[in-house]
């Protein structure tokens, strides 16, 4: 009998939410029914992008876009369920991760804390469906980063008992999942994975992202603006790890610009994708000597660009996720249906080998409809 989740996942990359239902019948082998996705309208991201800097009235404007985001949220809900045919009483329930505006899971004297902006209460009268939401807090509360998330997913669905592979999520942070038989998970940020050239070609351009790779592959690495990048500290750091948008931003790459000025924009859209490249790579060698294969997913899946650096520099085959079953764009999204349905089942989310947590916790706040 089919047990259905839908999952929803609005990444770093501030492009949209992907919605996606999920039949769970056979937890660690979920069957995607339908995947949609919707844009954000462009005065929310930019509402957004706003709060990731401290201003004024910020407590009001997050609200605000709170709101927003469960209407969207909903939107999205309703247009993943309509050609299915299906009714709010067919979902058993709705993972909605929300929107990341600040994360900072280590603070002086301890445990911190990360901000998803959502509505779980509207959306979940929006939709009749019942929601889980605020997956991080738990696992903070009990010392991890709370991210991310994903690699636990990654191990059900691609562990393999006989032979080490890795899943790299190309979202605006790119993060790995190291699952090797017989040893822990392990998983991190690697750092930026599309947010940065995302960042780069709106500002230069005017676009939202760099269809393909075709800008970056119009110009040529700048080796002492790379090395320069790639001296951040955070590279270097021992996982578990988790980064985002308060790290890795427009200002900080115009800092490392500065000792490089007149440099041809497309020569630093291509910095930026060797950086992406280059990080995740000797992210993974560090760990990982001889994987089988790197199973990419995310939106910089489809950047044949960034797969083709992937595939000069990893020490394995580098694959879409759609080779495995499962589309790039709807990894996430599936990831959250799947953590929806393990904290309905009151069982652990997380992986603490990946945050750094105690131990298991069950994650995420449910909110009857």
């Amino acid at each position: 009998m089919a047990r259905l989740f839908i999952g929803l996942m609005s990444g770093t990359s501030l492009d949209g939410v992907d919605a996606v239902v999920a039949d769970l019948s056979t937890p660690n082998a979920p069957q995607c029914l339908g995947h949609a996705h919707r844009p954000y309208p462009d005065e929310l991201k930019q509402a957004l992008l706003d709060l990731h800097p401290s201003g004024p009235d910020e407590l009001h404007r997050s609200q605000q876009v709170g709101l927003e985001l469960a209407r969207v949220y909903a939107q999205v809900t309703l247009e993943v369920m309509r050609p299915l045919g299906l009714a709010p009483q067919d979902i058993t329930a709705l993972g909605a991760h929300g929107q990341t505006v600040r994360h900072c899971p280590t603070l002086k004297g301890g445990v911190g804390y990360s901000v998803q902006l959502n509505q779980p209460a509207l959306l979940a009268e929006l939709t009749g469906i019942d929601v889980v939401a605020d997956f991080r807090s738990r696992d903070i509360a009990a010392g991890g980063q709370g991210a991310p998330l994903v690699p636990a997913f990654h191990q059900a669905l691609w562990g393999d008992p006989n032979h080490a592979t890795a899943a790299l999520n190309l979202g605006g942070i790119a993060n790995l999942s190291l699952m090797a038989p017989g040893q822990p998970l392990i998983g991190f940020d690697c750092g930026p994975g599309n947010m940065l050239m995302d960042a780069w070609i709106q500002d230069q351009r005017g676009l939202a992202f760099d269809a393909h790779g075709d800008w970056a592959r119009s110009g040529d690495c700048h080796p002492g603006l790379l090395a320069s990048l790639m001296s951040e500290p955070y590279f270097q750091r021992p996982a578990p790890k988790s980064t985002g948008r308060d790290l890795f931003h427009l200002d900080w790459l115009r800092g490392h610009l500065r000792a490089h000025p007149g440099l041809d924009p497309a020569d630093v859209q291509a910095t930026l994708l060797e950086l992406t490249a280059r990080t995740c790579t000797e992210a993974l060698l560090r760990h990982m000597a001889s994987p089988a294969a790197l199973i990419v997913c995310g939106g910089g899946a489809l950047n044949q660009a960034l797969m083709g650096r992937l595939q000069a520099l990893a020490p394995c085959r580098v694959m879409s996720s759609e080779e495995c079953g499962l589309h790039p764009c709807q990894v996430e999204a599936a990831a959250f249906a799947w953590l929806a349905q393990r904290c309905v089942d009151a069982l652990p989310g997380n992986e603490a080998s990946v945050t750094g947590a105690l131990g298991p916790r069950i994650l995420g706040a449910l909110y009857r409809a």
